[in-house]
């Protein structure tokens, strides 16, 4: 099973059902795998210069995730995008930034081993 598989696999075992979740595993799907706007990489870097820098680091990172709030990760992204990508999932945008600072911890954690940001593709 691939680096991507798994931690996939983490955000399923994280959302147990509920209204909206399927759609918001495609935004986390679509942030992560956006080569428009960088990738991982590029997710990385927005939220590091939109103010959670130091959250971050501790994602990419082998210590501890630092957790953010909802409200944070609205503010690294933009409002506009949360609305946007709130829309694309069909939940609300506080439900999704809720849902984001709850799965982006994890799921850059998995996809950064070692503390590196891997420079392929994640998806094959």
């Amino acid at each position: 099973m691939g680096l991507f598989d798994e931690a996939m696999n983490m955000v399923k075992g994280q959302m147990a059902g509920g209204e909206g979740q399927g759609g918001l595993m495609s935004v986390v799907l679509g942030l992560v795998n956006n080569q428009q706007s960088g990738g991982l990489a590029g997710l990385i870097s927005q939220l590091s210069q939109g103010g959670l820098g130091n959250a971050v680091s501790s994602w990419v990172g082998t210590g501890a995730n630092q957790p953010v709030s909802g409200e944070a990760i609205q503010q690294a992204l933009g409002s506009s995008k949360i609305q946007e990508l709130a829309a694309q999932a069909g939940i609300s945008p506080d439900a999704l930034s809720a849902g984001l600072a709850q799965m982006l911890p994890g799921v850059v954690d998995k996809l950064t081993p070692n503390g590196e940001v891997p420079s392929d593709d994640l998806v094959e």
